[in-house]
């Protein structure tokens, strides 16, 4: 079993920048691809970002592409979703997930564990 905890959410003014983090537990999540999502008020839960176990490849929803940057320390067992340029479209709860394989998906249903979630406000 791996327990994921989300931290950083926050209420900030639309152009400011939040970092988030995904403290894992249970098990090393070393050989684990990881991935955050978020879900809006009345809308579905949608993919953000996703890195490799190794941290070696990265995807990224087209919505958050040259703002939001997905990064891992293994040592640490923690992912961070560092955001800049926030909108106030990306105001939403933030979701981290693992996937019991090395490479990053975009799919919710690919990832066997997620976190509880952390709140992100961008205010206009």
């Amino acid at each position: 079993q791996v327990q994921l905890v989300e931290s950083g959410g926050g209420l900030v003014q639309a152009g400011g920048s939040l970092r988030l983090s995904c403290a894992a537990s249970g098990r090393t999540v070393s050989s684990y691809a990881m991935g955050w999502f978020r879900q809006a008020p009345g809308k579905e839960r949608e993919f953000v970002a996703a890195i490799s176990w190794s941290g070696g490849s990265t995807v990224y929803a087209d919505s958050v592409k040259g703002r939001f940057t997905i990064s891992r320390d293994n040592a640490k067992n923690t992912v961070y979703l560092q955001m800049n340029s926030l909108k106030p479209e990306d105001t939403a709860v933030y979701y981290c997930a693992a996937r019991g394989g090395s490479s990053p998906r975009v799919r919710a249903y690919d990832y066997d564990y997620w976190g509880q979630g952390t709140q992100v406000t961008a205010s206009s």
